[in-house]
């Protein structure tokens, strides 16, 4: 189970939900939605970019298309609060309950909670700097790094 992947599933129900209503053009992509962290835990538990980033290929506003997929969000029991943050990102909090149901799934899977796909069969390129260990460390260390 990947928790972040489970909550994109939902937001694309909606906003699908959202097509069939009209709100959004049919064959709209939602590719480039995710659902992350917010960057600050006080702003919620989960954030979608989906009006941000779907706005303008829908020809419509960020804000609005963001209030039209927060009235979809709040209408979920496992969601305590949906708010529209900046310019159209919206911030989640889920309820207690949400995150205590997931105890015993994460107990099922054991390791395998949480896992992802993502970065496979993409070649990634590491680079491994070690600082001089007979001397004491200083700036120039993380400068000759970089």
């Amino acid at each position: 189970m990947n928790l972040y992947r489970n909550v994109k599933a939902q937001i694309i129900e909606m906003l699908t939900a959202l097509q069939s209503e009209g709100v959004l053009p049919a064959g709209l992509a939602f590719d480039s939605v995710d659902v992350m962290p917010p960057r600050e835990a006080a702003h919620g538990d989960m954030a979608t970019n989906a009006a941000m980033v779907l706005a303008g290929k829908a020809g419509v506003k960020p804000r609005d298309l963001a209030e039209k997929l927060l009235v979809k969000l709040k209408a979920l029991p496992e969601v305590s609060a949906a708010e529209i943050a900046g310019p159209g990102f919206i911030n989640i909090r889920f309820q207690p309950g949400f995150w205590q149901a997931l105890v015993p799934v994460i107990l099922k899977e054991e390791a395998g909670f949480g896992g992802s796909d993502m970065g496979s069969n993409e070649k990634v390129n590491i680079e491994y700097v070690s600082a001089n260990p007979t001397g004491p460390m200083h700036v120039g260390h993380g400068r000759g790094a970089v």
